[in-house]
């Protein structure tokens, strides 16, 4: 799919300057009925929404509901179970032991071990329409209606609607953060309310949009808390910076329309997250990744922090993970040449997701576009703070240990927001007297539309697209080792059924089948690991009014018969 759009992006792009005015009737008549939709600001707010509600939906028969796969997955889905049902968390079950896995914690109770933001979102599909991926669908849908909403406050009303059917097709559609139970969308969500709150709160000091900030902030810090701060560290200092200006209004109207009501909602969130780490760790300082990563891990999440000593396992594959995989993998990301690879790799796989070929053409025309020795101060205010804002947050992605491009979710509407810009600029870029310019944006929006439509029909005839290191919109398509067709088969038999795994020495620990409901008691299905012969003792009497199975994991295809111990 890469190359794919490399070629449709060059092809177009010469086209676009050697016949600038091709197209351009049809193209005009769009963009008046385009306009007009823009200026009702409300009402594109919500087109917007609905239509990547509509287009994700209309794409089920080809892109059906995934199935989880990735550790974090399961864990969102527990908590999504947990919230659906009515708790914060679940009590630690008395064999606990037995279903340890990865990404939730099993004491001081039994939760998923990240923020709630995600769960949250999965609980809302779950109760709305019985299925956590409508919670997914939902968040899509409203994180583009959010982008849309931020870049009206940065821009013209129809460049800031383009954002948003931009962020419908790139985003919303075929991108793992539709298709996955992993996240992207609240963290979107949370950076678009904050960065369009701000020009708003500048604009008019109303306690509606600095409402809507700290709004922003708490869905940031319950869905990624470090990149959150490290996104929100550079709006704090502007808005700081432009309270103590020369252009602010009297310190009453501030304190009335901004610091009050922002400050008031944001100690309201503070206490909602502090019950609910009191709820799942017993203290609300600590949250729940804290309890899984002392619990667990020995390599540390950020390159500055310090290894810790390994703790005793019970079982062999989180010793593998935990204090084997991890541990490599934190020694070369520590290393010299470890930071420039994983820079490395950072920036590809930033780069694919958010702009691929088609939305970096803006910013490599800014080489034919702007004046000989241009410079710094002639970039205005807003442009040049979404520069330094997206280049702290980028520097500290540097610090992780790992990436994946929904960690940078936050930066989604700054990003698009600056792709915006750069189009804008190019906008009125003439060629020998031809304005095209022009032409490039279209060819830009043309190149978007038709790598959907190949997506699409890739997806519908089964072609595999992207199997590379960082492939265009990071779609790598379906995997799965089995768990959700033997879940099917198990359904349909009648009782209850206990799940014993057995795992091999070889065992790959992202196949990972060791996962269970939020009330796992009452579940019709419960998985738990092998153990020694008196632990397997224990659980299988504690279950004795269930079925109870072996599963041979390793085994190809996985082997399911009925329990029996080793010999």
């Amino acid at each position: 799919m890469l190359r794919i759009e490399i070629g449709f992006t060059v092809l177009l792009a010469l086209v676009a300057v050697i016949y600038p005015s091709l197209g351009a009737g049809w193209f005009e008549r769009v963009q008046r009925g385009f306009t007009a939709l823009a200026r009702q600001r409300a009402l594109s707010v919500l087109v917007v929404g609905i239509v990547a509600l509509v287009l994700r939906a209309a794409l089920l028969p080809i892109e059906p509901i995934p199935e989880p796969i990735i550790h974090d997955e399961f864990g969102y889905l527990l908590a999504a179970d947990t919230f659906a049902h009515g708790r914060l968390t679940n009590p630690a079950h008395p064999l606990w032991e037995n279903f340890e896995s990865f990404s939730i914690i099993q004491q001081p109770t039994y939760q998923c071990f990240a923020q709630p933001a995600q769960g949250m979102l999965l609980a809302l599909g779950q109760v709305i329409l019985r299925h956590p991926f409508w919670g997914v669908w939902l968040g899509m849908g409203m994180m583009c209606a959010a982008i849309t909403w931020m870049l009206q406050g940065w821009m013209p009303e129809g460049w800031a609607l383009l954002g948003g059917v931009l962020g419908i097709l790139r985003f919303a559609t075929f991108s793992y953060w539709a298709n996955s139970y992993w996240g992207g969308a609240a963290g979107a969500i949370g950076g678009a309310l904050v960065l369009g709150a701000w020009p708003r709160i500048r604009a008019s000091q109303r306690s509606r949009d600095a409402v809507i900030m700290a709004v922003g902030l708490a869905v940031l810090a319950n869905s990624r808390p470090y990149e959150g701060v490290v996104f929100s560290l550079p709006i704090a200092l502007a808005v700081l910076a432009w309270m103590f200006g020369q252009k602010a209004p009297a310190w009453p109207v501030l304190v009335r329309g901004v610091v009050a009501p922002l400050c008031a909602a944001l100690i309201m969130a503070g206490i909602g997250m502090g019950y609910y780490f009191f709820r799942v760790t017993g203290n609300p300082l600590r949250m729940p990744y804290q309890i899984e990563r002392e619990t667990y891990a020995v390599s540390p999440y950020l390159l500055w922090q310090h290894p810790r000593p390994v703790p005793a396992y019970r079982h062999v594959e989180f010793e593998r993970m935990y204090a084997e995989d991890d541990v490599r993998n934190f020694e070369l990301a520590h290393s010299r040449m470890g930071l420039v690879l994983f820079g490395t790799l950072k920036a590809a796989r930033i780069w694919s997701f958010f702009f691929g070929p088609a939305l970096s053409l803006p910013f490599l025309m800014m080489a034919f576009v702007l004046p000989f020795g241009f410079k710094w101060r002639q970039i205005n205010g807003d442009t040049r703070l979404l520069t330094i804002l997206i280049g702290i947050f980028f520097a500290g992605l540097l610090a992780e240990s790992y990436f994946e491009p929904h960690y940078a979710a936050p930066i989604t509407c700054a990003l698009l927001a600056l792709t915006l810009m750069a189009m804008q600029r190019l906008q009125s870029w003439e060629a020998n007297g031809r304005h095209a310019g022009t032409a490039l944006n279209r060819a830009l929006v043309l190149v978007c539309l038709l790598s959907f439509v190949i997506r699409g029909v890739a997806a519908g005839r089964g072609w595999e697209l992207a199997r590379s290191v960082s492939p265009a919109w990071h779609q790598v398509g379906p995997k799965s080792f089995g768990r959700a067709a033997l879940v099917a088969k198990l359904n349909e038999l009648p009782g209850k059924q206990l799940v014993i795994v057995r795992y091999t020495s070889h065992h790959e620990v992202f196949d990972e089948w060791v996962y269970n409901d939020a009330d796992i008691d009452h579940s019709k299905i419960v998985w738990a690991r092998e153990m020694d012969a008196a632990e397997n003792a224990k659980l299988v009497d504690y279950f004795r009014d269930r079925h109870i199975w072996l599963l041979e994991a390793d085994e190809r295809p996985p082997r399911l018969s009925p329990w029996r111990p080793r010999n």
